[in-house]
């Protein structure tokens, strides 16, 4: 039985990957009274441990939040969390020399993706301050000296989270309450279902795999395609949907990327099938009542 030591894995995406993965998971927590920009609190915890990985999920991911912070710099929350808080794990870990396995995100590139997405070896190129900790969380990962996995993600949704909706829970939320949406046009994403995100990660560790790995869906679409695709596939009134752009939506707030595309052939190749959007609403619509 492979232990797993985790943060964050109570979260949206976590919580999913620890019911789906038969691992044996302990979690360093808020609620256990462990901040990771503590170095003294998160070495105690990791070196203590007999876990074989540490699963870094643990993030601070409001995008226009960690804009905020970027005047305070490296005193901010986004940076304290995103980059501190993975040097100190990342410190812990090469103690016992643990593996570290650290979720990062699509937002790391700069949207202007070649066609049929971003590859794992195309270079990061960060525009909002989030996407910029986040991506030096990722370069603290990889000169560690660690066996380790970046794991960038995008979009995930879900059938159930009683603590957070994603966005295809939220958008079906507000088409059952008759309540108008705007959608963006100008943006293009990587639909993910979580349950492909555990089980590629499953194959990731079970193959004792490293380096880079794009665990995110097989369609882009536009936010707006995805919402009438979600009205549509649910029977919904998708004359609520009206169309907007990033420059109207995001008024005042963090810079947006255009075409965050993301290719997945490298998990793909180890056998790992990652759905489409629409037929990961196909298999929703079974589970969600609306």
């Amino acid at each position: 039985m492979v232990k797993i030591l985790g943060t964050g894995i109570s979260g949206l995406v976590g919580s999913r990957i620890t019911e789906l993965l038969p691992f044996e998971f302990e979690e360093i927590s808020w609620e256990k009274g462990i901040d990771i920009r503590d170095e003294r609190v998160v070495k105690s915890v990791i070196t203590s441990s007999d876990a074989e990985i540490v699963l870094h999920l643990a993030a601070k991911a409001d995008v226009d939040g960690c804009e905020k912070d970027k005047e305070k710099g490296k005193n901010g929350d986004a940076w304290q969390i995103n980059v501190v808080g993975t040097e100190n794990i990342v410190a812990a870990c090469r103690e016992t020399n643990k593996k570290i396995i650290y979720i990062s995100t699509d937002f790391v590139f700069d949207g202007n993706a070649p066609d049929g997405g971003y590859k794992e070896e195309d270079e990061p190129n960060p525009i909002n301050w989030y996407a910029a900790t986040k991506r030096e969380g990722e370069k603290v990962v990889m000169n560690s000296g660690l066996p380790f996995i970046i794991v960038r993600i995008a979009y995930p949704y879900r059938a159930e989270f009683a603590l957070k909706k994603d966005f295809v829970r939220n958008i079906l939320s507000k088409l059952k309450d008759g309540t108008t949406i705007k959608s963006i046009t100008d943006h293009i994403m990587t639909p993910t279902f979580i349950d492909d995100i555990a089980c590629g990660l499953g194959k990731l560790i079970e193959s004792n795999s490293i380096g880079i790995y794009h665990l995110v869906g097989s369609q882009f679409v536009n936010p707006y395609d995805a919402a009438v695709l979600i009205a549509n596939t649910f029977g919904l009134d998708k004359n609520l949907i009206t169309k907007t752009t990033r420059q109207e939506y995001f008024k005042g707030r963090a810079q947006r990327p255009f075409n965050l595309s993301l290719s997945n052939d490298k998990i793909q190749q180890l056998g790992v099938k990652m759905f489409k959007f629409q037929d990961g609403l196909n298999y929703l619509k079974d589970k969600i009542n609306i």
